[in-house]
């Protein structure tokens, strides 16, 4: 086995989190205190189980770091051999996620684009879905997101260049701050091809920005 099959593995692995029923109430009495010290009545029908209902949806907010069994398939390149095969480019888009911020637990939430330019091996399209998900339902920020994605693209397949396009929304500047309300961020990732070939980022680019469906 090849460093690249170690590396899928390593990523597919499942770690599931296990919080105890005493953990559990420990942690909704948590919540109950800061969410009535906020303001929010803590008896009314609507918020008796607003504790609970919150831990459950941070813990399914951020089972990335649970893994995915289903990220281990991969399949020989369909590319015969020559200078085309380093030009011709898969690209996977709009990929919906939604993550939490690491510096205040809020929302971030976009779509990801994903490009390569396959060498000895492909992934099915769907591996490409999952991967965004992986590393969305974490706590995280956007730039490292994009980072992980090309990293792990790059590890995996080892191909001849990698792109990551990535456009949020951030609540962490809509609700709070400097309530930014129209703003929106965008980070790139290049690898290999990409960074050498203006013409191949510019491809990538204007697929990026077709509207869904065109």
């Amino acid at each position: 086995m090849d460093t690249a099959d170690d590396e899928l593995i390593r990523w597919s692995q499942l770690n599931p989190r296990r919080i105890s029923d005493a953990d559990r109430q420990r942690f909704e009495g948590y919540l109950r205190e800061i969410f009535t010290a906020m303001g929010m009545p803590a008896e009314t029908p609507g918020t008796r189980r607003t504790p609970e209902r919150f831990l459950r949806a941070m813990i399914d907010a951020t089972d990335g770091y649970e893994g995915d069994e289903n990220l281990i398939t991969s399949f020989p390149t369909e590319c015969p051999g020559g200078p085309d095969c380093k030009v011709s480019q898969v690209i996977e888009g709009p990929v919906p996620f939604y993550s939490l911020c690491e510096h205040h637990a809020l929302p971030f939430f976009g779509h990801a684009y994903l490009g390569y330019v396959a060498h000895d091996h492909i992934l099915g399209i769907s591996k490409l879905t999952r991967m965004v998900r992986l590393f969305a339902r974490r706590f995280s920020v956007q730039e490292r997101m994009g980072q992980q994605l090309a990293n792990l693209l790059q590890r995996l397949l080892r191909p001849h260049g990698v792109a990551v396009y990535i456009g949020a929304t951030h609540l962490c500047t809509q609700m709070r701050g400097v309530r930014e309300h129209e703003s929106q961020t965008w980070t790139t990732h290049w690898r290999g091809n990409y960074q050498d070939v203006p013409a191949l980022r510019a491809e990538f680019l204007r697929m990026a920005a077709r509207p869904a469906g065109a």
